[in-house]
This record gives C-alpha cells, sequence and structure tokens, in this order.
C-alpha cells in the first residue's frame, strides 16, 4: 500500500520523486552552515599555506553568507534537476516557454551568488594588502591597494553581467559584444566626462603627483587626500569637511603639492610713512633682519623694495624650516611680527596711515561787486 503511494504520479512525477528533492532540501537547510565552513575552510588552508598572517574568523565572517547562498542555489538546482518538468506547466509567457524562463532565473541566481564570492574574496584579500601597505613608510602602495580593488570588483561585475546574458537569456556574447561596440561608441560620447575622469585615474597611479594622504591645493580646495577612486578623489578640507574633486580636474588643472614642500614660506609687507628719513629706513631695515634669527630660518631677506607718493615699502621674506611642528611655526611667526612693531614704536617711524588728523581749508570769500 505504502510502495503504491510512493509510486502515484503527479505532474508527471511520482511522490517518491518528491520526497527525495524535499529531503536533499532540509538536508541542505539543516547543513548549509556546516558545509560552508568546511568550504571556507579548504579555500582558507590553501591561502595559509601562502600568508603566516592569516585570520581565519575574519575569512569567514567575508565569505561565509556567499558560501552559503551559492551551495544552496546550487543543491536547489541539482535537487529540481531531477524531476520531470510537467506538461501541464508547459505554456508559453511572451512567446517564451516558462521552463526557459525558470532555467535562466535559475542560472541568474547562481552567477550572482559566484560573483558576489569573488568579490567578497577580493575585499578580504585587498585587506590584507592594505595591512602590510601601512606597515611601509611609502605611502603609493595604499592608493594600489584601493585602485586595484575598485577595478578587479567592477571587472568581475561585468563578467557576471555578461555571463548572465550569455546563460541567463541565452544570446550569444559575441553577437551581444558587437552591438554593444556600436552602443559603446555613442555612450562612450555621452559619457565622456566620467571616461576621462577614469583614464585620470590611471594617469594619477602612474605619474603619482600626489598619494593619499598629501596635503594638497587644487580648484581653491586645500585639505589632505583621504581616498583616490576610478572617478574621483575625495579630499579632507582644513575645515574638516569631506569633497569630492573629479579626477580629470586632479589632473589637468594646477595642483599644489603642499606635502612635497621643503620649506615654509613668509612674506610681510610693511608701507612706512613718508616721513621717515632714509637713516630712518635704513635702521628700520637692519633691526628688522637681526630679529629674524631663528635655528629653523633657512633663509631671509629684508630690504627696502619701494618709495612711492602714499609710503614706503619694505618687504619682509623668510623661508622656516617644514620639519618645525605648524604650532610652532605659528608661535615663531607671531613672535617675529611682535618684534617688529616693537622696534617700529622705538624707532620714532609711523607707519603709512597712522595719522589721522583732518585739516580742513576754507576758501576765501570774494567780494561781491
Amino acid at each position: 500500500m505504502f510502495q503504491t503511494f510512493l509510486d502515484r504520479i503527479i505532474l508527471d512525477n511520482a511522490i517518491r520523486s518528491y520526497l527525495i528533492v524535499a529531503g536533499i532540501i532540509l538536508v541542505t537547510l539543516l547543513f548549509k552552515r556546516f558545509f560552508s565552513k568546511y568550504v571556507a575552510g579548504q579555500i582558507a588552508r590553501l591561502i595559509a599555506r601562502k600568508d603566516k598572517a592569516f585570520d581565519k574568523r575574519r575569512f569567514q565572517n567575508l565569505v561565509l553568507s556567499p558560501i552559503e547562498t551559492f551551495l544552496m542555489v546550487l543543491m536547489l538546482l541539482i535537487a529540481f534537476d531531477t524531476l520531470n518538468y510537467p506538461e501541464a506547466l508547459n505554456f508559453k509567457i511572451y512567446k517564451t516557454s516558462l521552463v526557459v524562463i525558470l532555467d535562466g532565473i535559475a542560472h541568474i541566481a547562481i552567477i550572482i551568488s559566484f560573483i558576489w564570492l569573488c568579490t567578497r574574496l577580493i575585499d578580504y584579500v585587498a585587506e590584507l594588502m592594505h595591512e602590510k601597505a601601512l606597515l611601509t613608510a611609502d605611502r603609493t602602495d595604499d592608493q594600489l591597494v584601493i585602485f586595484f580593488k575598485d577595478f578587479f570588483k567592477v571587472l568581475i561585475r561585468i563578467i557576471g553581467v555578461l555571463l548572465i546574458i550569455r546563460f541567463g537569456f541565452g544570446k550569444p556574447i559575441g553577437n551581444v559584444l558587437t552591438g554593444l561596440s556600436i552602443v559603446g561608441a555613442a555612450m562612450a560620447l555621452a559619457f565622456r566626462e566620467s571616461l576621462e575622469n577614469l583614464i585620470a585615474s590611471f594617469i594619477i597611479f602612474f605619474d603619482k603627483p600626489f598619494t593619499i594622504g598629501d596635503l594638497v591645493k587644487v580648484q581653491g580646495v586645500t585639505g589632505t587626500v583621504e581616498r583616490i577612486g576610478l572617478r574621483s578623489s575625495r579630499i579632507r578640507t582644513t575645515e574638516k569637511t569631506y569633497v569630492t574633486v573629479p579626477n580629470k580636474q586632479m589632473v589637468d588643472t594646477i595642483l599644489d603639492n603642499q606635502s612635497l614642500r621643503t620649506q615654509r614660506h613668509v612674506s610681510t609687507r610693511l608701507e612706512i610713512g613718508l616721513s621717515a628719513t632714509a637713516t630712518q629706513l635704513e635702521k628700520l631695515v637692519t633691526g628688522i633682519e637681526a630679529l629674524i634669527n631663528d635655528v629653523f630660518i633657512e633663509d631671509k631677506t629684508v630690504y627696502l623694495s619701494d618709495i612711492g607718493h602714499a609710503a614706503h615699502i619694505i618687504q619682509i621674506d623668510y623661508f622656516v624650516n617644514i620639519e618645525q611642528p605648524v604650532k610652532d611655526f605659528v608661535m615663531l611667526r607671531q613672535q617675529i611680527n611682535l618684534a617688529i612693531v616693537s622696534l617700529i614704536n622705538n624707532s620714532g617711524v609711523e607707519m603709512a596711515g597712522a595719522a589721522t588728523d583732518i585739516v580742513v581749508t576754507q576758501k576765501p570769500q570774494v567780494p561781491a561787486i
């Protein structure tokens, strides 16, 4: 009786076949975590042989979910493949049979889960390489890791789309690529700016005008480069805002990499009143030059740069060693400025515009005739 029940046909399949499929699905649901950990462990062993600093727990946290999804989809496909497709369900939807649609959905699901697994593996490898790059003084390798991480993830996703077109929709990739070449030419014109930014990212990588961590000034924005992407670069400004600058502008415009400067330049312009004599001006120039004396100051120039109808101009320029901390540099500059003000006050010389007396003259009246 029980054997007859198992042999009963429903929708072109015996009940025994349905029970086998249900059993496979149940076993998969119960043991998918165990199977996933086993597969992740085997992959981990291969990586651990080449990397002694391998972190197994972090690796499993990244890849366990995509492995579970991939195995689940794979086992479902294997289980349902043992069944005969019911003739009653063999109808068409928009000139496409339901079996072809279901087969395409199955292929798309397994491709997406596999691409998800690949991107997680890229993330893990990128994390390992980034940690090793942080141990070196050169910041170029930090930029290299981030750049190629994004590049390979985009490449993997493009391959995934092509696989979906081939196996999910049943379209020959050759014909698709031929059509895409025509469409791509039109898209290249439409997305020209995005392509220019992509090319600029390669220029930044190979030419290395700046790297991550450099203090730069571009397009009126001054800040530290925190990230260089395929399309744009992110800069943390001195006001602590987060600015995104297209890579094309980072390459085509004048960029000042302030991290590569060897000295800090200080330029001060003093406007002395016209009442000052030549002797006073000479003593003032000599006195200011004597004030600018510090172990961090590598070069200095003080001279009377111009004489005019409104003021005499004394130009002060000096360069401070970049090794001095910014806070100490600011205090040194303030100290020198205060000393210059004190010297001017003691010399009896007035700054231009210091006199604020207003003289009112009255035009004599002409007696009427």
